[in-house]
This record gives C-alpha cells, sequence and structure tokens, in this order.
C-alpha cells in the first residue's frame, strides 16, 4: 500500500483497513497499553490521526459496520466516528456490546449510542449488564448524554441516578470509573442535579465498602470544588435562549 491514494468519501472498509495498516507504530501500541487500552487488535494510530481521517471519509453507515466486523480498533473507532446516528438501531448497538474488550472503545460507541438517541432505551439495560464493558457503556452513555443531551429534562438523569448508586458497588475499575464519570457529570448539568448528585456521592463516600466509598470520594472531589458551583450559578444565571 505504500504510496497508495489515501481513503476517500467512496472507499470501502478494506480500503480504510489497508490504510490504516500502513499507519502502524509498535511504540504508539505500547504507549496505548500503559492506559489500559487494549492492543491486542490495535495498530497504534493515535485518535489525533483517526478522528481527520473520520470526516475525510465522511459518514456511511454500510462501511462502518464492515469497519467494526474487521476487528481491528482503529476502524471500530472510524466506525464509531463514521456510523451515521439515524440508522445506529438498539439491535446493532447490542451486537457491538457484544465485542466490547476496550473502555476507550466503548466510551466512542457511547457517544454514538447518545447520538442516535439511544439512551433512554439502553442506559438501564446496559447498566444491569453483567459484563465489564457492557455495563461500563451504560455509565458512558449518562457522562455523554449529560454534556451533549442539552435539551432533556433534568428529570430522566434523576432516575439514572438511581442506577449510579445501585452498581457503584461494582469494583472492577472500568466500571467504577464510568460510575463515577456519569455521577460527576450529571452533577454538573444543573444546580437541581447538582444537589441529586451531591447527595448520592456524600451516601456513597460513607459506605462500608470500598468500591462505593471510592465512586463517592472521587465524585465529591469535583462536585464540591468551587469551580463547579461557580460555573453553574452562571449557567442558572443566563436567559434562555
Amino acid at each position: 500500500m505504500a504510496g497508495a491514494a489515501p481513503p476517500s468519501p467512496t472507499s470501502d472498509a478494506a480500503a480504510v483497513v489497508a490504510h490504516l495498516q500502513t499507519l502502524a507504530s509498535a511504540d504508539n501500541r505500547a504507549g496505548m497499553a500503559r492506559f489500559g487500552i487494549a492492543t491486542e487488535t490495535a495498530f497504534g494510530i493515535p485518535n489525533a490521526v483517526l478522528r481527520p481521517l473520520a470526516r475525510t471519509i465522511g459518514r456511511d453507515q454500510a462501511r462502518a459496520l464492515a469497519l467494526w466486523q474487521s476487528g481491528w480498533r482503529e476502524a471500530r473507532l472510524v466506525a464509531c466516528f463514521t456510523a451515521e446516528p439515524k440508522k445506529v438501531t438498539a439491535g446493532q448497538a447490542r451486537d457491538w456490546a457484544k465485542d466490547f474488550t476496550s473502555w476507550e472503545v466503548v466510551d466512542h460507541a457511547a457517544a454514538l449510542f447518545v447520538e442516535a438517541g439511544l439512551a433512554g432505551e439502553l442506559v438501564p439495560e446496559f447498566a444491569e449488564d453483567g459484563r465489564e464493558f457492557v455495563r461500563r457503556a451504560g455509565f458512558a452513555m449518562i457522562a455523554w448524554a449529560a454534556v451533549h443531551l442539552k435539551k432533556e429534562p433534568d428529570t430522566g438523569f434523576l432516575a439514572w441516578l438511581e442506577l449510579v448508586e445501585r452498581h457503584a458497588h461494582d469494583e472492577r475499575n472500568f466500571v467504577k470509573k464510568a460510575v463515577s464519570w456519569a455521577l460527576r457529570q450529571t452533577g454538573k448539568r444543573s444546580l437541581l442535579l447538582h444537589e441529586a448528585a451531591f447527595a448520592v456521592a456524600q451516601r456513597l463516600a460513607a459506605a462500608d465498602d470500598r468500591a462505593r466509598r471510592w465512586v463517592g470520594k472521587d465524585a465529591l472531589r469535583e462536585l464540591s470544588a468551587q469551580k463547579t458551583l461557580d460555573r453553574l450559578r452562571q449557567k442558572t444565571r443566563q436567559p434562555a435562549r
């Protein structure tokens, strides 16, 4: 593939994967492993390269599905970046969830599922799932939704706080970090949610088991920060558009 033209909007999945292979880096793979990224099927290409590539080739649902099926880390990330949200179904999300093995891919897939309007259906389902990375996806979706679904009412997030409290006992590293992420982002969404999230974090921080305490204390550090409170008060004073 040396000297071949870079992928374009008309490139198929095979051509995209072939291009990705030319960018492989053993040094990058080693660096990714240090951050807990699964590298068994990785070329070692940073997102700073993958994002522009995704913008170049554009969105194509059929190609995104084929890229995911290739199994390569980078191809799956490009699939997340280039899938067509309006065509992403809950069935597709469940199929992809069967392949989740690395937090990084999980988090970008979760962002896609939120953009596809699937959070309401999938968050409770994934949060209750016993598989580590599927459960992480549920809480990653809460975190993404709290930031990006700006027109959604706070009531739905209050219900999701119950999931946070219920599963904060999960000691698995990639789950508890996502639970804390969901709690923190929910609490930074509005003053109402901050009050509710702060109360949850306080209860967790005082719990008997280690995982709950970790989640609670981790969330409290950010939720009690003055800059968080100032930002929320400033947001409340801003006129509605």
